[in-house]
């Protein structure tokens, strides 16, 4: 039955992760095939033609898997292929850009917002579009954070040099007196603590893997393929390149332990 198929998750590495965790919490009884495409990592430098090549490959690979429904898991694929994958697939899909604004604009209370992310996705200008529609009055700040990516794939969230360079990238965007701050990367919530450091107590960080997840729910709640049996879990997790690395980095992530991380030529399969 199709309500106990699988969901398919993807991102460019080990961010994506954010997202699984939380729907991990929040929708314990789904199973999830993951994708981290780590040989072609980071998105946020490619083209837009190059990220939808990119996403059609992986939602191709997580369909072969029997997915119920995809999860794009990656703010750059999320804005650059979104809308272009929705109308070549048949199948529910959401990506991480939408949730996380709708929350941002209802939280800001001055109006002013920030938005960190890679440099694909700050150029999309995604989050502009989405907040200038829902309120004309927003304005909104984003900046560019490329190093912030390799940072976290390396492991090096509470380096010294990494809260340097939170100080450098965010300091831009806080003379603009904003009160909300998108973490417009599933990379960024893992360097929350980090940010925190750099922003102070006032400023309202918003986590946009914790709103798919939510949204997700919402999702398969109303297409009626959310599973509300107690099956046994069997979630799998594959990448385009370092896999024992990748599961490393998992087991310190997730709520239940990777016991597996196989790698897969993305391209040869698409």
């Amino acid at each position: 039955m199709i309500n106990k198929a699988p969901i398919g998750v993807f991102d460019s590495g080990v961010g994506g992760l954010t997202v699984v965790k939380e729907i991990m919490n929040q929708i314990p009884g789904e199973t999830i095939i993951y994708f981290g495409d780590t040989a072609r990592l980071p998105y946020g430098s490619k083209s837009g033609k190059t990220v939808i090549t990119y996403t059609r490959q992986i939602i191709r690979f997580l369909m072969s898997k029997g997915v119920k429904a995809i999860v794009i898991a990656c703010n750059t694929a999320s804005a650059f292929a979104l809308e272009t994958v929705k109308s070549e697939f048949d199948i529910p899909m959401i990506g991480v850009v939408t949730p996380g604004a709708k929350v941002a604009a209802k939280t800001t209370r001055n109006g002013r917002i920030g938005v960190i992310g890679t440099e694909g996705t700050i150029q999309s200008g995604i989050y502009n579009e989405y907040l200038s529609r829902t309120d004309s009055r927003l304005e909104v700040f984003g900046k560019a954070c490329p190093l912030f990516v390799p940072l976290v794939e390396e492991g090096l969230m509470d380096d010294p040099v990494t809260l340097e360079m939170a100080r450098r990238y965010i300091s831009e965007i806080l003379e603009h007196q904003i009160d909300t701050l998108v973490l417009g990367c599933t990379h960024y919530p893992l360097l929350r603590k980090t940010i925190r450091k750099v922003v102070g107590e006032d400023i309202v960080l918003v986590n946009p893997a914790y709103e798919t997840a939510k949204s997700l729910v919402e999702v398969l709640t109303e297409k009626g393929i959310r599973n509300d049996s107690t099956p046994k879990l069997n979630h799998k997790f594959y990448v385009s390149d370092g896999a024992e690395k990748f599961k490393r980095f998992a087991n310190t992530i997730l709520p239940c332990e990777v016991m597996e991380t196989k790698d897969i030529n993305i391209e040869e399969l698409g």
